[in-house]
C-alpha cells in the first residue's frame, strides 16, 4: 500500500488548553486555540484554512478527541484507501439523535457482509475528520458561519462521508464550552459506537 503523508491539527477552546496541548503534543499536531470565544465554527474554518496551505492530507481533531493506540498509522491507512473522500474517524452515539437508528442499521448491515465501513450522505460529527485536499478551496468558499461546526464542515463539503465501523477516536464527552445554535442541552451519552 502507498504510504500517505498526513498532518494533524487540533482545534481547542482556551478552557481546555491542557487537553488540547497534550493531544497536539502526542500527534505532533498544529494547535489552533480559540482564545476569544469565537466558537467552534470559527475554529474549524481556521483548521481548514491551515489544511489548504499544507502539501499533504490533514486530519482535524477536536480537543476532546481520544485517539486509539496506533491512531496515526491507522488513519494514514484509511486515507490511502479513500484519497478522494471525506473520512470521519468518529461515529458517535447520542448525538445527533435523528441519525442513531440509521447508524445502528448500517452497522448491522456492514457486519452481515463483512464490511469495515459505512457511508453516510453527510458529516454528522466534528470530533475527528479529514477532507480531501482537492475540495478544501470550494469548502472555504461555501462556508456557512451560522451553522454548528460539524454541520458547517459537512454542508460545505456536500458529498458522501466514509465512516470506519470501528472509530479511531473516542469522545471525552465533556460539558460543552459554547452554546450550540439549536440551544439544546447535550444530555445524551456521546461516545463512539465501536472503537478500533
Amino acid at each position: 500500500m502507498v504510504e500517505t503523508q498526513v498532518r494533524f491539527v487540533v482545534v481547542g477552546h482556551h478552557t481546555r488548553f491542557a487537553s488540547a496541548a497534550l493531544l497536539a503534543g502526542e500527534l505532533g499536531a498544529h494547535l489552533l486555540l480559540d482564545e476569544g470565544n469565537h466558537g467552534a465554527n470559527w475554529n474549524h474554518r481556521r483548521a481548514l484554512e491551515w489544511a489548504a496551505e499544507q502539501s499533504c492530507r490533514v486530519v482535524v481533531l477536536e480537543d476532546d478527541a481520544l485517539p486509539v493506540p496506533g491512531f496515526a498509522d491507522k488513519a494514514a491507512d484509511w486515507l490511502a484507501r479513500f484519497p478522494d473522500d471525506m473520512l470521519s474517524f468518529y461515529l458517535g452515539t447520542g448525538r445527533p439523535p435523528q441519525y442513531q437508528k440509521e447508524i445502528a442499521g448500517m452497522l448491522v448491515d456492514a457486519d452481515r457482509v463483512c464490511g469495515d465501513h459505512i457511508v453516510m450522505s453527510k458529516l454528522i460529527h466534528g470530533v475527528c475528520y479529514s477532507p480531501p485536499p482537492g475540495r478544501l478551496a470550494s469548502m472555504l468558499n461555501s462556508w456557512n458561519k451560522t451553522l454548528a461546526a460539524d454541520y458547517a464542515v459537512g454542508e460545505a463539503y456536500g458529498c458522501r462521508v466514509i465512516y470506519p465501523c470501528y472509530s479511531l477516536v473516542d469522545h471525552a464527552d465533556l460539558p460543552t464550552v459554547e452554546r450550540h445554535p439549536d440551544n439544546e442541552p447535550r444530555t445524551e451519552r456521546r461516545r463512539a459506537w465501536r472503537l478500533a
